[in-house]
């Protein structure tokens, strides 16, 4: 196997693509790519990663920044969980004079860092020999070894996680784990995999059994729960609308949106719409139309959003709303929402409402 990491070097030397992060010598720059690759495609990535280089061009810089602007440029990338973590593990970093920890064990005390990330940034920013498995990395390992395990079950990642530091060569041990991932990217794929083209299929064993196409083996996924949920565009009599921050802790935490929430058994639209914004903003509104429907896959489950036209009743203290749930709310003018980071379907109600409106706001 100490040939296999030769021939997988080489073919990388001779091909890798040029990245804006690799050969970077500062490990931010090298956390930063990670964090952003995490589910999410290089090309999708790419434009995220050199804008937000340009806000926050150190870790110090990251760490002394509103979270609500780290929002905003993450905006659109999704899984914001991410964002709010590296944030975090950045006024940790600053705390600690700046330093990066410079292997993997330490890198995972830090927000946001697993396995897997601490992996990659400390063979590739600090020469460490580690390895790392992500799903492109699983991919060419139960192909080589001929894996016929499921490679969702804890005992199976167990077994590839010691394959995978048994093949890490002491020398460019970051190099290799770069060449490994884009061999699962470019060659080795899911399924059509290049094998006249693969610079180590010499080595590997469901290669010269022809059952490459059936690996890696995985469980059959669970249908995803859909949920219905009703949203408010709320104005009030001085023509603002009515915008909720999410808890930060929550799913899409620090986002503002467009409140409501989901739909009861037994309920209809507008008694969902009205109920949970007397829940979570103590709020009366008069419901209106429906101004548009947004479909969304999340990873785990699905949701469409029935975003009613409603009007302002009423609020609790003051007559004003009262921040329940929500983390905090405010009313704003139409043309001032792009100030915020919204979460992507609250971006196609913002998008219904310029289109009713027929000016861009």
């Amino acid at each position: 196997m100490t040939d296999f990491a030769r021939d997988l070097l080489i073919w990388y030397d001779a091909q890798h693509i040029v990245l804006p992060w690799r050969g970077a010598p500062d490990p931010y720059h090298i956390w930063l790519s990670e964090i952003m690759l995490q589910q999410t495609q290089i090309a999708t990535m790419t434009p995220y990663y050199e804008r937000f280089l340009v806000r926050f061009p150190t870790v110090e810089a990251l760490a002394a920044a509103p979270l609500d602007d780290v929002l905003k440029l993450w905006e659109g990338l999704g899984y914001y969980s991410r964002a709010r973590n590296l944030h975090r593990a950045a006024q940790h970093i600053t705390a600690a004079g700046g330093h990066f920890p410079t292997n993997a064990a330490n890198l995972q005390q830090l927000p946001g860092i697993g396995r897997y990330t601490a992996g990659a940034i400390a063979s590739i920013a600090f020469g460490e020999r580690v390895a790392v498995l992500d799903g492109n990395v699983i991919r060419v390992l139960s192909r080589v070894f001929d894996v016929a395990d499921d490679v969702t079950k804890p005992a199976t990642q167990r077994n590839l996680w010691q394959m995978a530091e048994g093949l890490v060569p002491t020398e460019r041990p970051g190099d290799y784990n770069q060449a490994i991932m884009d061999l699962g990217r470019l060659i080795c794929t899911p399924r059509t995999p290049d094998c006249a083209h693969c610079p180590v299929a010499s080595y590997c064993a469901a290669f010269h059994a022809g059952s490459q196409a059936a690996r890696p083996v995985k469980a059959p996924k669970a249908a995803a729960p859909h949920y219905d949920m009703a949203a408010g565009v709320i104005w009030n009599a001085t023509g603002q609308l009515l915008i909720a921050q999410r808890p930060a802790n929550g799913l899409l935490g620090g986002l503002w949106g467009f409140p409501g929430g989901k739909l009861e058994v037994g309920e209809t639209l507008t008694d969902c719409l009205k109920r949970t914004l007397r829940e979570t903003l103590a709020i009366d509104v008069e419901v209106d139309e429906l101004l548009t429907r947004v479909k969304h896959a999340f990873t785990h489950f699905q949701i469409t959003v029935y975003a009613y036209e409603c009007r302002y009743l009423a609020g609790g203290s003051a007559g004003e709303p009262q921040a329940i749930n929500d983390a905090a709310w405010q009313w704003v003018m139409p043309d001032e929402l792009d100030r915020f980071a919204f979460a992507r379907t609250d971006r196609y109600v913002i998008d219904a409402i310029r289109a009713k409106s027929g000016r861009l706001l």
